[in-house]
């Protein structure tokens, strides 16, 4: 197909600026009862998923994403034996969980059981059969109402909740509020590992924000990030506790790694120690954030 016959997904970032790529056709574009969801293949990355005009993950590089969001947290702990999802439709981040030998039970929450569907059937190589793991409990609900409803507690608990579009499912999934039940759901030194949006300027300003908010909840908060060609950008996560967080050293991810025979493409104690030396302007940045997310005052994105 010549590059001018092209369909074009463009990905607004602001009001003045955009992602933008080819795709060569759309295998799904529907709307659900809580977003609008597309699953298209593209030259340059494969197959997308993409919702409420939000590129989610992509074939071609979502191993990167999803590594970076479940492995720190989960090779910090010990022992993870007992682990929530929150959102994770695509159930790659439900994937890497499970490489874990030590995990015995999960519990995956998911708002939108036809997105999850969509994604067993067109997005194979993500989830790889994972939503069939015995150790697995699917639960198609709010994750916030199942935290005000559940009082059970967790090792890791781990957010991979679409970011916070105007009136999206995900708006009350970012506030003071709703950290504060996930706090109440850690176990001791349980930890608690998220998306949490672009960490490069001039586009962090919800990652800030997350983080700031993070800080009134639990007293050990840090963010780190990675380059997701897909999204064109450093994508920002965060790693809190009601404990102390004390990073392992490259060597000491690295002995873990080997020792539970944890199979990785993109992770490793090298790449933790890149990840987690933010620049002295984004340190900067999120040392002076001041704004905190509320059920009264939410933060979108464009």
């Amino acid at each position: 197909m010549p590059v001018d016959e092209h369909k074009w997904l463009i990905e607004k970032t602001s009001p003045y600026s955009a992602h933008m790529f080819s795709v060569s056709k759309y295998l799904v574009s529907l709307k659900t009862l809580y977003q609008q969801v597309e699953i298209a293949e593209s030259q340059l990355y494969g197959r997308v998923l993409i919702l409420d005009g939000k590129i989610q993950s992509a074939e071609y590089d979502e191993y990167i994403y999803h590594e970076a969001l479940v492995h720190p947290a989960m090779l910090i702990n010990p022992q993870p034996q007992r682990i929530l999802i929150t959102g994770g439709g695509e159930g790659a981040t439900l994937r890497e969980i499970l490489k874990h030998p030590d995990v015995k039970k999960v519990v995956m929450v998911d708002l939108d059981k036809e997105v999850v569907d969509l994604c067993r059937e067109y997005l194979p190589t993500w989830h790889r059969g994972s939503f069939d793991d015995s150790r697995l409990n699917l639960v198609y609900m709010d994750a916030r109402k199942y935290l005000e409803e559940n009082d059970e507690q967790f090792d890791v608990i781990i957010s991979d909740i679409p970011e916070p579009v105007e009136k999206g499912p995900a708006l009350k999934l970012f506030t003071g509020q709703y950290y504060a039940l996930v706090k109440n759901r850690l176990a001791k030194n349980g930890l608690f590992a998220l998306q949490a949006g672009d960490c490069g300027l001039p586009f962090i300003e919800v990652h800030s924000a997350i983080n700031n908010t993070l800080r009134q909840q639990m007293p050990s908060v840090r963010s780190y990030r990675t380059f997701v060609p897909s999204f064109n950008t450093d994508w920002g996560y965060i790693i809190a506790s009601p404990g102390i967080i004390e990073l392992p050293t490259a060597a000491e991810y690295d002995q873990v790694i080997r020792e539970k025979s944890i199979d990785l493409k993109y992770f490793d104690g090298e790449t933790a120690a890149g990840m987690f030396s933010l620049p002295r302007d984004i340190r900067k940045r999120l040392a002076e954030e001041t704004k905190i997310i509320d059920d009264n005052q939410l933060l979108t994105v464009y």
